[in-house]
């Protein structure tokens, strides 16, 4: 089992969104708080620090994770894929697109998180149902759009990469 001193700062680096990164982080630091504070990166969202809202969603080693309840130090090595690293070239993809058409978004508070669940359950499940992607959603709270349009976004972008595929 590896201790670390509390207080203390160690060496955490991840490979995040396709480049590596190297910082300080104590202990305790979650990696929501490393990625945003430490890395500059933004796009992660905290909401309600519990794990339950479903904002802070990212994926580490192709798992959907809460980074509210992951220590940054647990996941030095890892490779970390964050909302920032979706767009490719600058072209956002077929699951931001939808979301894009479909409104899926209204403030954005959420979208992060539920962009990187979304990612992440497409690629376990590409031909889901509805039913389906509502339970897959019920990990995460949205005050704006009332789930509707993101359901449809997801299931757009599904359909889409299986016209494709044909």
């Amino acid at each position: 089992m590896l201790r670390l001193k509390a207080g203390a700062r160690h060496s955490v680096t991840l490979k995040v969104n396709g480049r590596v990164h190297t910082g300080q982080a104590e202990s305790r630091t979650l990696l929501s708080d490393f990625l945003r504070h430490e890395l500059k990166l933004f796009g992660t969202r905290v909401g309600c620090e519990h794990g339950v809202c479903g904002a802070c969603t990212v994926m580490v080693d192709g798992r959907a994770v809460r980074s509210c309840m992951q220590y940054a130090v647990e996941c030095d090595g890892s490779e970390v894929r964050t909302v920032e690293g979706l767009a490719q070239s600058g072209m956002l993809n077929r699951l931001q697109q939808a979301f894009h058409r479909r409104h899926a978004l209204q403030c954005g508070f959420c979208t992060p998180g539920i962009l990187m669940s979304a990612t992440h359950f497409l690629q376990v499940r590409p031909d889901p149902t509805e039913a389906e992607v509502r339970d897959m959603l019920s990990g995460h709270i949205c005050r704006c759009t009332g789930y509707y349009p993101i359901v449809r976004a997801i299931l757009e972008a599904a359909e889409s990469v299986r016209e494709e595929r044909s």
